[in-house]
């Protein structure tokens, strides 16, 4: 999985200001304008950790990060399940997509246990492994064959791209606020602090770390407020 930041107007500042101007009004564009570099950090994150912990969620939303990720097609439609972000996904009617696939590799756990919304996995055997890897191949270069047999027989991209399977790798820009990132890590991550347990498919999952690596860079406050309140979106 590939995931960048692209640009992002995000930081534990933009979320103290929210929340001040409830009762400071426009002193708080004094402050803004200053850099609001007098107030304490201790005093900042007091003030983040109260706003998570009792669910005051929307001077979370004053914020913007724009990802690229590149991932299979059946972790993106995991995506945008969330429908609180923006996403713009590369398109098989105005591009001749790659022949690019994504294969488990031989860490990723292949027995699944337990019940519809808490399950657990457990390691493939090396014939489990050996037979995900031969079947995911052959049908990968097959279905790619088909694909470029249609186009090379003038049928139109968006009909020749039916062929092809949801291991396709395919790119988007995602868009999204904090509340919203940490709405979609409260589902997305296991975590040992998770108030509340979640079973998110793997390859979604290291798509929402490798996002929430970047966030805890922009948002050091905020992202320390949220794990420690059990990591529950406010």
């Amino acid at each position: 999985m590939t995931v960048e930041l692209v640009r992002a107007s995000a930081s534990d500042s933009d979320v103290l200001f929210a929340a001040r101007v409830s009762t400071q009004g426009e002193q708080t564009l004094q402050a803004a304008q200053a850099g609001d570099e007098a107030v304490a950090e201790k005093r900042d994150a007091g003030l983040i950790n109260y706003l998570m912990r009792d669910r005051h969620g929307s001077p979370f939303e004053h914020t913007a990060m724009t990802f690229y990720v590149a991932a299979p097609i059946f972790v993106f439609r995991e995506f945008m399940r969330h429908r609180v972000a923006s996403y713009n996904e590369e398109s098989g009617r105005y591009r001749e997509l790659r022949p690019v696939f994504y294969l488990p590799g031989p860490e990723r756990a292949l027995v699944q246990q337990g019940k519809p919304g808490a399950y657990h996995f457990l390691p493939g055997t090396a014939e489990q492994h050996e037979l995900v890897d031969s079947a995911v191949r052959q049908q990968s270069v097959a279905a790619y064959a088909a694909y470029r047999t249609l186009l090379d027989a003038g049928v139109a991209r968006e009909v020749a791209r039916i062929v092809l399977p949801l291991n396709l790798y395919s790119s988007m820009y995602v868009t999204m606020n904090a509340r919203a990132l940490m709405n979609f890590l409260s589902l997305r991550t296991t975590h040992e602090d998770s108030a509340f347990p979640s079973f998110p498919q793997r390859e979604i999952e290291l798509c929402a770390q490798a996002m929430e690596q970047h966030w805890q860079r922009l948002m050091p406050l905020t992202a320390a407020a949220f794990t420690k309140n059990g990591r529950v979106a406010p």
